[in-house]
């Protein structure tokens, strides 16, 4: 009780800002299409909710299962599964937004520093986006922030229970995403804040590196489950499609140096906007004030930054998220140190309310758009287009479902979809599947039309989706009535939900 009533104001002022925090990420949950990965991921979580023998299913992929098992738990109690699985980014989110609170303080031993960062993640255009989807991205930043945090509380205090705790929290992050190894190279460099003055340093040095090698160790173990499937293999499989293995990337090692650099930073710069760059810029500039930590946090992002520009095969925005959140902190102390040397100048008491209002103005103005009205949200183009202005954007999934339903209150209703994996016919099923009066099924590649899908015409209602650039034009002989069409965004693709005609 001693405890709560002297720091009242500090949980107060924590429950606010995790206030501000779901004020911003839960209205129009649903604003967003659904994105093809999302309809794979889903759907997968719903299989293993209702079919035990399916709790590995995302190592059909090559993709680690946590996400799909946290995702698989929140659909017991939430009904629609896509709110379900986006809610548990949410939660997420939440978590990394203490883990930045803590790793803040840890680091610089000033509230207003942990509070500050914790705002700006909470306007975060990059967070408002993955926090909101529902991609294994946002969990990997969770536990990127949380295993970097007790790797500093373990080279200042070298303690049993610390080295525990960072092991389970490594091996959570290895079961979410390949991404998550990161924070398990990069330990060695929180030596950094190692105290190489004080007294018994061999003693100690050695007891941090056993206590790190056992949670290493722990983490290991944790992934090890993994084994336990047969497929076990398609991880490493599944990382090839995206990072080159050193066997063919020696052969043209800078070859995609320079372009994979300038998508990366042209990605981060447009999601950190002007005003989280010049805090940035602020603390970089006055390196030497709490410098090893300031280092710190360029090393753990810069290592993984780097090591994808050098070796990156196919690569995205969202892969260069958990590594950003590394730099949040740094302009959570640029903006303090802004306000304290201008109030210094000035004498005004109130301009560091002022100054954090400048500062997150444009951020939040983005985070409002991307909750009204997505499609013109500031957000770098490649992942506008993706999620937004493509035909893996779920635009008109909402509709078919609606009207296939009322449909099959009439009777049997059979439903043909371009594509066998993705988008569709996931999105479709994740409503559908338990409808006993609809039959759903994919076909690819469509070069003539399905024999099958002009037999169930003669039987009962039977209806096409048709979404990718591949069929921009049906032939006229296929025997289709268009129901309804939804422009994809702004491109100039449609949904398309066509009737079949016997």
């Amino acid at each position: 009780m001693g405890f709560i009533r002297k720091n009242k104001l500090q949980i107060l002022l924590f429950l606010l800002v995790a206030a501000l925090y779901f004020l911003v990420r839960l209205p129009n949950l649903l604003v967003m299409p659904i994105f093809t990965d999302e309809a794979i991921y889903t759907r997968w979580a719903q299989i293993a909710l209702n079919d035990s023998s399916w709790r590995f299913i995302s190592l059909t992929d090559g993709k680690q299962p946590l996400f799909v098992w946290f995702a698989m738990v929140f659909m017991k109690v939430i009904n629609d599964p896509l709110v379900a699985a986006r809610l548990v980014s949410v939660i997420s989110g939440l978590f990394t937004m203490f883990g930045l609170w803590f790793l803040s303080f840890e680091l610089f031993k000033d509230k207003r520093i942990a509070h500050l960062t914790s705002i700006i993640y909470v306007f975060f255009p990059f967070a408002q986006v993955y926090d909101r989807m529902a991609l294994m991205d946002s969990m990997v930043g969770t536990f990127s922030i949380w295993a970097f945090y007790f790797s500093i509380l373990l080279v200042r205090r070298t303690s049993l229970s610390i080295a525990y705790t960072l092991g389970f929290t490594l091996g959570a992050g290895a079961l979410t995403k390949s991404s998550n190894f990161f924070s398990m190279y990069c330990l060695p460099f929180t030596l950094l804040l190692f105290n190489f003055s004080k007294n018994q340093l061999l003693r100690r040095f050695l007891k941090w590196g056993i206590l790190a090698i056992f949670a290493v160790v722990i983490a290991q173990v944790i992934y090890s489950i993994l084994r336990l499937s047969p497929l076990f293999s398609t991880i490493a499989a599944k990382n090839g499609t995206f990072i080159y293995p050193f066997s063919e990337w020696i052969n043209h090692p800078f070859t995609f140096l320079i372009g994979n650099l300038s998508a990366l930073w042209d990605w981060l710069f447009g999601y950190l906007a002007i005003s989280y760059l010049i805090l940035i810029l602020i603390s970089v500039i006055f390196i030497f004030k709490e410098f090893k930590e300031k280092l710190l946090l360029i090393v753990y992002f810069a290592i993984p930054f780097f090591a994808l520009a050098v070796f990156g095969k196919l690569i995205y925005a969202r892969f260069i998220f958990f590594m950003s959140l590394y730099l949040l902190p740094l302009a959570g102390w640029g903006l303090v140190f802004l306000i304290d040397q201008l109030r210094s100048k000035l004498k005004i008491n109130k301009l560091g309310y002022i100054l954090v209002a400048v500062f997150i103005a444009y951020p939040a103005f983005i985070s409002f758009t991307l909750l009204t009205n997505p499609i013109n949200a500031m957000i770098p183009n490649t992942d506008k287009s993706q999620y937004l202005n493509s035909w893996a954007a779920g635009w008109g999934v909402k509709e078919s479902i609606q009207f296939i339903e009322k449909e099959a209150r009439k009777g049997k209703v059979y439903v043909a979809t371009e594509g066998t994996f993705g988008l569709m016919p996931e999105s479709l099923e994740l409503y559908l599947v338990k409808n006993k009066n609809v039959t759903i099924k994919g076909y690819w590649p469509i070069d003539e039309f399905p024999k099958e899908v002009i037999d169930s015409s003669k039987k009962m209602q039977t209806y096409f989706v048709f979404y990718q650039p591949e069929h921009k034009v049906i032939p006229h002989e296929w025997p289709l009535k268009l129901i309804f069409q939804k422009r994809e965004g702004n491109s100039n693709s449609y949904f398309r939900f066509y009737q079949v005609i016997p």
